[in-house]
């Protein structure tokens, strides 16, 4: 593979540590992917085949690091103690990408994994008309048993387990008011995300929501070469689905 690395960059947005990425020949549609990391790494630009994918596409790519912030709607200090990260991206990113790259929805779509996948989820639930094009690669839906299992970060984030399962991804859905284009996919033999994708995908068959989703390729719960495999088929749905939009407005 080429090395990409020169194509990123480092952004300061609101005092926070962002990576962009600009590819060689952009969409001329001035299409763009917001990326929430997972909560191990947020060093997306380390990921050869993310580069790779996003150049072949023409997609630019803007990426806050926000460590273990879980993506919620709460404050985290160390992130930020006044700012929560979801009012992060609806407030500061996106008027960056506007200011920066003239980039608006729905010319925007979220990508996520693990943590951050289930961050983009919840966004595009909360926030359909803003982010109407979300992909999630094995995200950590039933976050609450994290908190369960002992994260620092949930702990300090919600009273308890059952006060985090009632923000998870899953309790968000309007059922007349969704993102028109989503997808997801979950690693069957990763038992730990499994259940939360296999139920979002029963909520959603139930209501009448539109979804697209894999939940049969396996990498043997190996993680990092799940999200690897499952990569380019998130960024072929986002990449339809932004053309799409297009044409729809």
């Amino acid at each position: 593979m080429t090395n990409l690395s020169e194509f990123w960059s480092d952004v300061s947005i609101a005092g926070h540590r962002c990576r962009a990425f600009e590819p060689s020949v952009p969409s001329p549609h001035g299409y763009a992917v917001l990326y929430l990391h997972d909560e191990a790494a947020d060093d997306v630009d380390a990921w050869p085949a993310f580069s790779q994918l996003v150049e072949r596409r023409g997609l630019r790519c803007l990426a806050p690091c926000t460590g273990r912030s879980w993506w919620t709607d709460r404050i985290w200090p160390p992130f930020d103690a006044e700012l929560s990260t979801e009012r992060f991206v609806l407030e500061r990113l996106l008027a960056w990408l506007s200011e920066q790259w003239d980039v608006r929805p729905p010319q925007i779509a979220l990508l996520g994994v693990g943590m951050g996948g289930q961050g983009a989820l919840k966004l595009s639930y909360k926030h359909p008309n803003v982010f109407p094009i979300c992909a999630a690669i094995a995200p950590t839906i039933d976050c609450h048993h994290a908190l369960e299992a002992g994260d620092p970060t949930l702990n300090s984030l919600y009273r308890d387990a059952e006060q985090a399962r009632q923000d998870t991804a899953t309790l968000h859905i309007h059922p007349l008011n969704w993102p028109r284009h989503q997808w997801f996919c979950s690693d069957p033999a990763d038992y730990l995300r499994h259940d939360g994708a296999d139920r979002l995908r029963m909520k959603l068959y139930s209501l009448g929501v539109p979804y697209e989703a894999d939940l049969e390729a396996s990498a043997d719960s190996d993680q990092v070469r799940y999200a690897e495999r499952m990569l380019e088929s998130a960024l072929a749905f986002i990449s339809e689905r932004l053309e799409r939009e297009r044409l729809r407005v």
